[in-house]
Order: C-alpha cells, then structure tokens, then sequence
C-alpha cells in the first residue's frame, strides 16, 4: 500500500468565512508540499487557489504559506506522510484559498494607475 500525506487546506475569499478541505495525495520522499498541492490542483480539485512561480526556490515568494503553524515556502517545505494544516499568511490581505497579496502597496497596479505611471503615451 502506498503511503499518503494528508493536507488540511484553509480555504475561503476574502471577507467571507473559512472553511477547511482535506485532500489525501500520493507521498513520495522529497517530494514538497507545493508538490502536493499541484497534485490536488491536477487531480482532485482544480478549484484551489495557490500561488506559485517557480524561477529559484527562496527568492520569488510567490508559494509562501503556514505549514502546520510555521511560516514556510511550500516549494521547500517537505511534505510528509502525516497531517499537514496549509493555510495562508496571517499578516497579509486573504485574496482567496493560499493565496494573499504579497506586492508591498507601491508596486501594486492600483497604485500605478493613480500615480499615472499607467497610461499609455502616444507613439512609445
């Protein structure tokens, strides 16, 4: 028989209650949790929400979460034959499921647009 991780993921939008889902994967060693989480995504359900850029394990930041209490990247955290709790990061806006809003308020479009680094000039 062929041994599982078991991933509890916090899910929900912004501004709405919280719910959990579970999701029994395929554990092989070295694999990491962000490696179970596309398997849920490919798999089992295409409706979670994760973020992910995979140019260089530790610098994008895009996959960060809390791996069972611990703030870690799901690239690099491994996953293991047993519980884990994923849930998203507590000190930044929920956007929905993994996912939170992790560009610093300056860099973001909104700010762009109004500062007028958006439009568009004629004949660039």
């Amino acid at each position: 028989m062929r041994e599982t991780a078991t991933l509890i993921v916090r899910r929900g939008h912004a501004g709405d209650d919280t719910r959990t889902s579970t999701y029994e994967v395929p554990y092989t060693p070295g694999q990491s949790v962000l490696d179970g989480l596309r398997f849920v995504r490919t798999n089992l359900d295409a409706t979670l929400s994760v973020r992910h850029s995979c140019i260089n394990a530790n610098t994008c930041k895009e996959c960060m979460i809390i791996v069972d209490g611990k703030v870690d990247y799901a690239c690099t955290a491994r996953l293991e034959p047993r519980e884990m709790v994923l849930e998203p990061l507590g000190n930044k806006a929920h956007l929905r499921d993994l996912v939170t809003e992790i560009a610093p308020p300056d860099e973001r479009l909104e700010h762009a647009l109004k500062s007028g680094l958006g439009k568009v000039v004629a004949g660039a």
